[in-house]
């Protein structure tokens, strides 16, 4: 039998707000260890490719396949964990998913280096990876879920800022703890097996945010939802079949710009200053990080604000800001009349709405039976095939000499994106939501 959610339906307003706090608490540092765990290898690839692959650029670019290898297991790893987490509970997932990641820093940080084991080294980087990127493709919409299903109502988007903050503030913890690893190693000592630690600090802070996430309880709507009858309207009829249907490609369009604009400006910036004749040098580890922070503080503050006005016209409105500001803002540093941690700071300002709303945005498309799943799979599909890729895209307009293309590209991909929340069917309310807008 399942148990009533303690803290929240049997509580008073106190109790409530505390279970809607140590939710929002278990979603929030969950998603920035989880992406702390993530994105510390891409950190570390030049100073472990060396030892646990091979030296020199063919090391690190089986290191970096590595990396991508994860990106594409991510969608499968969302179907997967997805349906974990509307079988058995958003909270459930969260703690597997956690669990499985933690682990694999674990892992990455005792992998024998290829002197003693040869190629299996090489095997057992890429399965770790692989079975990371099973655990994470679900992360985004299983937190979606839980954070729209148990946030009190007139703040949902309030809280959808602040839990996807989790993930700027995990990319924030990954350039803290590299900054510190080479103020203490050094360089040379990094490549000597000073790496390790790294990731040993990645699945640390994966325990703690596995205890975190135990204190947290189960999402009450799911709880109501696993009573019913499956049979019950939530999304058997042809019709809710069909609005599914529509709200995934919608949600896979919407994700395009999102995450090209926003992969443009948190990975690949330094390069495209490099490409441009510019030295990156200034764009190094604590430059990121105001850009960063200013992004955590605005994702805040639009989040409040959609609250008020709605999340579809924040959202649009941001994308639109990102369209016409990405081109502009990258041309000028290419002229060296902007300094890159600026332009970061203005696309990513622009990229502060759409980023702060899509959690509960996306993932009050569909109903809460198939909620992970049907929102996971397009989120995950559009990431791994405009976020993952551009990299590889902008660098093979790199070689053929037309490397200022690459904003043309993201704005093509965002204004992609606005118009697709035309394809936007929002539900009326439902089980409470009395701040949900009308369908439109």
């Amino acid at each position: 039998m399942l148990r009533e959610p303690v803290g929240i339906d049997r509580q008073d307003g106190g109790g409530r707000r505390t279970a809607e706090g140590r939710s929002l608490w278990a979603a929030t540092a969950g998603s920035a260890v989880e992406t702390f765990d993530w994105t510390v290898y891409a950190l570390l690839v030049p100073y472990f490719s060396g030892q646990l692959v091979a030296p020199g650029a063919a090391g690190t670019l089986v290191s970096y396949t590595g990396f991508a290898v994860g990106f594409l297991a991510r969608p499968l790893g969302s179907v997967l964990f997805g349906r974990f987490g509307d079988r058995r509970g958003r909270r459930a997932a969260m703690l597997l998913s956690m669990t499985v990641v933690a682990a694999g820093c674990f892992a990455l940080a005792a992998l024998p280096t290829a002197d003693h084991f040869g190629t299996g080294s090489v095997v057992l980087l890429v399965l770790v990876r692989i079975v990371q990127g099973l655990a994470v493709g679900a992360e985004n919409s299983t937190v979606a879920a839980y954070v729209t299903e148990t946030a009190p109502p007139g703040h949902r988007m309030l809280y959808s800022g602040i839990s996807y903050g989790g993930v700027i503030l995990g990319t924030v913890l990954c350039y803290l703890v590299l900054a510190g690893l080479l103020a203490h190693f050094g360089p040379q000592e990094l490549r000597e097996g000073g790496w390790r630690v790294g990731f040993a600090v990645g699945g640390l802070l994966g325990l703690a945010a596995v205890l975190i996430r135990r204190w947290a309880t189960e999402s009450p709507e799911f709880l109501v939802c696993a009573r019913s009858d499956p049979q019950d309207g939530h999304g058997q009829g042809s019709r809710s079949w069909h609005l599914v249907r529509r709200n995934a490609t919608a949600v896979f369009l919407m994700t395009a710009g999102l995450t090209s604009g926003y992969y443009l400006t948190i990975t690949y910036l330094p390069e495209y200053v490099r490409h441009t004749g510019g030295s990156a040098d200034a764009l190094g580890t604590a430059a990121m990080i105001a850009p960063l922070l200013i992004l955590l503080a605005m994702m805040a503050a639009t989040g409040a604000l959609a609250d008020r006005v709605g999340a579809r016209p924040v959202f649009r409105v941001g994308l639109l800001l990102t369209a016409l500001a990405t081109v502009p803002a990258y041309a000028a540093v290419s002229a060296q009349r902007l300094p890159s941690w600026i332009a970061a700071t203005l696309v990513l300002a622009c990229l502060a709405g759409p980023l702060a709303t899509a959690n509960v945005f996306f993932a009050r498309l569909f109903p809460v039976r198939i909620r992970v799943v049907a929102m996971g799979l397009p989120l995950t599909l559009s990431i791994a095939l405009f976020g993952g890729t551009l990299p590889l895209l902008a660098e093979a307009l790199a070689d053929a000499g037309h490397i200022h293309l690459v904003p043309w590209a993201v704005t093509a991909a965002t204004t992609l994106s606005l118009a697709a929340t035309c394809l936007v069917h929002e539900p009326t309310q439902s089980h409470g939501d009395q701040d949900l807008t009308p369908a439109n």
